[in-house]
């Protein structure tokens, strides 16, 4: 990874634990974009869910899918990082919905660790996430609170 945005895990050391963590839905394509540029948007760039994280809460992109549309199944953890401003802002480009026109996304800026994926296979009997009954129904929300000691048992998981 070369985007600035990126932290090492000296950076962030392996016992700190935020006091809140997120896992934010999109496709390992998206997530990819925003590892590189160093952000996160979800909800096709609605402001809502982004203003429920605060500076330092951790946050774990999952993929269902490699690309938005796509029938076949990935179901990965995709990145993961710390979320490194105040406050949404209004990204500088246009985002192109379509039927539904142009808009500029809401986003917020992560420091993302330098990581490999995880498939959700591997780490599903670790989580608490996946403990409760029908646990992927609430991903259809975009971002759902993770218990934070997932957060460090996917930031394990994850190590490259």
């Amino acid at each position: 990874m070369t985007s600035s945005t990126a932290i090492t895990r000296e950076d962030s050391p392996a016992g700190a634990v935020p006091q809140n963590a997120w896992l934010g839905v999109v496709s390992a394509e998206h997530a990819s974009i925003a590892v590189r540029r160093g952000f996160v948007q979800l909800n096709h760039g609605k402001r809502h869910n982004l203003a429920r994280m605060n500076r330092g809460d951790g946050f774990v992109y999952y993929s269902p899918t490699q690309r938005m549309g796509d029938k076949g199944r990935l179901r990965a953890f995709t990145a993961l990082g710390v979320i490194d401003d105040d406050e949404p802002y209004l990204a500088e480009e246009v985002m192109h919905m379509g039927a539904k026109g142009a808009i500029r996304p809401w986003r917020r800026n992560v420091r993302f660790l330098q990581l490999r994926s995880v498939r959700l296979s591997d780490v599903s009997g670790e989580l608490l996430l996946t403990r409760q009954p029908n646990w992927g129904y609430s991903l259809r929300f975009g971002l759902v609170p993770l218990p934070v000691g997932d957060f460090g048992t996917l930031r394990s998981a994850m190590a490259v």
